[in-house]
């Protein structure tokens, strides 16, 4: 779906992106990381051309992105950026509404469309279709942001540190709901963030940039046995291996039963939580077991500490 070869970028002759190849599969989310300054969000806005690229070639769905006008490639890129972008004289609805109405669907439609992304991302139509910006947390703002970038239904997403001004557990909450929703979606997303735990979580594929260079690529996983060089390896850290676990669900590998008694007293974790989460309330608890429910307080079984680390002292006594 995108796809870039040799793309360069020069400023004051220097260059941000230099000479840089990749492609983004259709469906999957292609996470850029590194250092500021690195190059990534310039590689962003070449794709949609808000930046021009000096050299180098960019396909969009099998077409040259300069054999048409950027606002007709626009149409197909939805695009969320960190200070959300609302137009704050606007109500919900009509920012959300704002590219439909640029290809001037009907109002039916557009009303429904609106009605359907708010509900998609967890907003009561109802109660949130008539609020200005300034009437929503910031949470609940950056979630009509990725809601107004899915309006025209585009499939490509370009995101751009989406999730970065925004307090931390809103932000991890708002990470859990985009690859959930994605799930759904199957958009095909170019990601930038310099938070290596994001990536992780996001990633269907991950790049590490540095001073225009893209220095490797490829699954979360592969960085844990090959990192390129000593930048890849320090810039990812020494815990890159406990961000893995941010990728595993804690449901996954719970056990039915709790064998022994006072079930009551067990520390609850939901059961939407990763295993990097249940090994951090194991490690604050004190407790062998974690009583996973979901959000309605159903219960939806039990995670045993020692069964999730036989795994490990296994790995261990190999080696």
């Amino acid at each position: 779906m995108i796809i870039l070869k040799g793309a360069t970028k020069i400023y004051a002759g220097k260059p941000a992106v230099d000479n840089l190849s990749l492609s983004v599969e259709k469906g999957e989310i292609f996470v850029l990381v590194g250092p500021s300054g690195c190059g990534k969000s310039t590689t962003l806005r070449m794709v949609n051309r808000m930046v021009e690229p000096d050299s180098g070639t960019i396909m969009v769905n099998g077409t040259d992105i300069r054999s048409q006008s950027p606002e007709a490639l626009r149409r197909g890129i939805g695009y969320v950026i960190q200070s959300i972008g609302l137009f704050p004289h606007m109500t919900v609805s009509e920012n959300i509404g704002t590219v439909p109405r640029l290809l001037r669907w009907d109002k039916s439609k557009t009303a429904e469309r609106i009605d359907e992304l708010l509900l998609l991302i967890g907003l009561d139509p109802q109660r949130y279709r008539d609020r200005y910006p300034k009437e929503l947390s910031g949470g609940e703002a950056q979630r009509v942001g990725v809601a107004r970038a899915l309006a025209a239904d585009p499939p490509i997403l370009l995101m751009d540190e989406p999730f970065g001004a925004v307090d931390p557990l809103t932000r991890k909450r708002l990470q859990v709901e985009f690859r959930e929703l994605q799930r759904t979606l199957h958009k095909t997303v170019l990601f930038v963030t310099h938070d290596v735990d994001e990536a992780v979580i996001l990633a269907d594929k991950i790049g590490v940039m540095r001073q225009g260079i893209l220095l490797q690529s490829g699954r979360p996983e592969s960085f844990l046995r090959a990192p390129a060089d000593d930048f890849v390896h320090d810039f990812l850290g020494t815990d890159y291996s406990l961000s893995m676990l941010s990728r595993l669900k804690a449901m996954d590998y719970c056990c039915q039963t709790y064998p022994g008694n006072h079930e009551e007293q067990v520390p609850v974790i939901l059961s939407t939580a990763s295993l990097k989460e249940a090994f951090s309330m194991f490690i604050s608890s004190g407790s062998e077991y974690l009583h996973i429910q979901d959000l309605h307080g159903e219960s939806r079984g039990f995670l045993s500490l020692n069964h999730l680390l036989q795994p490990f002292a296994g790995d261990a006594h190999e080696q």
